[in-house]
């Protein structure tokens, strides 16, 4: 059963209905939940359509990319899930939730933020100064033979300094550390929905160039940075060369180039 939205997210929702165009109804709301990708797929399995959201103002079971634990302590955290059915926006999706996520958190707070591949928002601050993780995006499909049933994208946005342990701090980061000041939790998921519905309208009809080019000027550490990549194919190690069109990242190791579309990166 889940539980009454709270004013400071129904009241932004209700007024950016037309700027959603529908993105992100229904909401369906969790003052605490396992994680909001299950429940989304569970949804996605009953015939949820597109657009429908899953948000918890606290995990318990929340999890980030190959498995990690995503630290989702009550009221510190955005934390949502969307459900995704187009199959032409699937192999972009975890690329359109770190742009969504990159714009959302700069259009609602002021700060400015980086992506690093695949699926994290970061912030470069502290003393001394390194990438500190903000948010991340983890996608979840189902197919069967059939295809493509559905695909849950999960967002996790680090709001206040709960939503990460002490001890990650040099890893780690808030929007509300960043800024020195409270920050309007509605607002911010206003615009994530805004931008990643905008950006599904456009995977779906088979356009992906708009998406490329936002995803590229906000990632400055995809071209030239060193890094070592835990690949299918053994340990790269080599310099990011940009990402191709289908959203690979490309790494320069010698003379060549290495397609890496999953593994463990390691950034210098």
């Amino acid at each position: 059963m889940s539980d009454p939205l709270p004013a400071d997210l129904a009241e932004p929702l209700v007024a950016s209905s037309r700027r959603r165009r529908g993105f992100g109804d229904p909401t369906i709301y969790f003052a605490e939940t396992g994680s909001t990708n299950d429940v989304a797929a569970r949804l996605a399995e009953q015939g949820a359509a597109e657009g429908t959201i899953v948000l918890a103002s606290a995990q318990t079971a929340g999890r980030g990319r190959m498995g990690r634990v995503w630290h989702s302590p009550a009221d510190a955290g955005l934390y949502v899930s969307a459900i995704c059915r187009s199959a032409r926006a699937a192999p972009y999706l975890t690329l359109a939730g770190g742009v969504a996520t990159a714009e959302a958190v700069s259009a609602a707070t002021g700060l400015p933020v980086e992506i690093k591949w695949p699926n994290d928002v970061v912030v470069i601050s502290g003393v001394p100064r390194r990438r500190r993780k903000l948010a991340g995006v983890l996608a979840e499909g189902v197919s069967t033979t059939d295809g493509l049933q559905h695909v849950i994208l999960g967002i996790g946005i680090n709001i206040r300094p709960a939503a990460y342990p002490p001890e990650f701090a040099d890893r780690a980061t808030s929007i509300e550390t960043e800024l020195g000041r409270a920050v309007d939790r509605g607002a911010l998921l206003v615009e994530v929905l805004v931008v990643l519905g905008e950006l599904l309208r456009d995977l779906s009809s088979g356009q992906s160039a708009n998406l490329l080019a936002r995803w590229r000027a906000l990632a400055p550490s995809a071209q030239g940075a060193p890094l070592e990549c835990d690949s299918p194919a053994g340990l790269l190690t080599g310099t990011a060369a940009g990402i191709a069109e289908d959203g690979a990242l490309l790494v320069r190791v010698g003379d060549r180039i290495e397609r890496v579309v999953s593994g463990e990166i390691r950034w210098k």
